[in-house]
């Protein structure tokens, strides 16, 4: 049965919903197929909202930062965007849902669906053999493709760019995951283990393709033949960059825009304003440095705030079984990105084209 007979997807109600993933309900599917699907919804806003989570975490102290309007699954709507950023919000938000339709369908959460148990019984290497319960990834990844993949119906090069990117996030999901097993002889003696597959905590998921994004490859498209629009000749020219590039490898189209100057349009808020980090304990030095790139290589200045914080203090376990805790009061200094009173928009300092963040 073709997709388009399965589901039929309102793309402004889809693309409106996904902004706002806790309030993704079926009422955004228009369902002419197996009702199934509409067991699977919440499962997806759930995985899509999980994804930007991550997100959010992997970029906290970077120019950009993942903001909620990143979250547009598709090229339509004048949403044309091809940056190293929109391919790492694909990978991560199709992981995200492909990972928790697997990770529900383990769980027994679905009728259709459960363990993997495809290769119970095998040899799977020396001294341990499949067996138990692996999550079933070949479900999660089919399920995911008939809803992710449907938000983006256009037939150009950036439309086939938000595909393959969706692509590496489900293809991260495979490599991350992990062999668990279980020892079996006589006194604990482990003479033969039983292993599965399970998944692998979702944070190694994002910080997987935060490498990705890293090493992201830049497309260089023969722009005549992309005015083409969905020729053939267009269509060869894409097949031809395609070719050179592994499945498991982020791509981008555009070079970054400036993300230190606001801009309403693009969606983008700048980093005026934004907290930055100086001191702290186990900092990296990546967070370390977030001041000077946020706020010093922006044109803006740092500034220190003392600000109050109520936290749990003094507890006490008292027989049974409450805890109680104090609140304490403690001001702590943060550090914030102003504008300099002297500075004028055009002496913020311009990054070079290409890698921005």
């Amino acid at each position: 049965m073709k997709r388009s007979t399965l589901l039929i997807l309102s793309i402004t109600g889809v693309c409106s919903a996904i902004l706002h993933t806790a309030a993704w309900s079926v009422n955004n599917f228009l369902m002419t197929g197996p009702k199934a699907y509409l067991t699977y919804s919440s499962s997806v806003a759930a995985g899509a909202h999980s994804g930007m989570e991550e997100c959010k975490f992997q970029f906290g102290w970077e120019r950009w930062n993942c903001p909620e309007s990143a979250l547009q699954l598709s090229t339509h709507n004048r949403l044309r965007s091809a940056t190293r950023e929109t391919s790492f919000v694909h990978a991560i938000s199709s992981a995200g849902v492909m990972y928790t339709l697997t990770r529900n369908c383990s769980l027994g959460d679905f009728e259709s669906c459960g363990c993997d148990d495809s290769r119970n019984g095998r040899v799977g290497g020396r001294g341990w053999v499949w067996g138990g319960c692996s999550d079933n990834v070949e479900f999660g990844e089919k399920v995911s493709k008939l809803f992710v993949d449907a938000l983006e119906t256009g037939h150009d090069t950036r439309a086939l760019i938000n595909l393959h990117n969706n692509e590496v996030g489900r293809l991260a999901v495979k490599a991350t995951m992990k062999r668990a097993c279980k020892c079996h002889g006589v006194s604990g003696s482990c003479s033969i283990q039983t292993c599965w597959l399970q998944l692998a905590e979702f944070r190694e998921i994002g910080n997987y393709l935060k490498i990705k994004y890293d090493q992201a490859h830049k497309l260089e498209m023969d722009k005549r033949r992309m005015r083409a629009g969905n020729s053939a000749d267009s269509r060869g020219a894409t097949a031809e960059t395609f070719h050179h590039i592994h499945a498991s490898e982020l791509v981008f189209l555009e070079d970054s825009p400036d993300y230190c100057t606001r801009n309403a349009s693009l969606g983008h808020h700048g980093t005026e304003g934004r907290e930055c980090l100086q001191t702290g304990k186990n900092l990296s030095q990546w967070e370390k440095r977030s001041c000077r790139r946020l706020c010093t290589e922006c044109g803006l200045r740092v500034e220190e705030r003392r600000t109050e914080v109520v936290a749990s203090c003094n507890c006490k376990f008292h027989w049974c079984c409450t805890v109680r805790c104090e609140q304490c009061r403690t001001l702590v200094a943060k550090h914030f990105c102003t504008r300099r009173d002297s500075a004028a928009p055009n002496h913020i300092r311009q990054r070079s084209r290409g890698h921005r963040r």
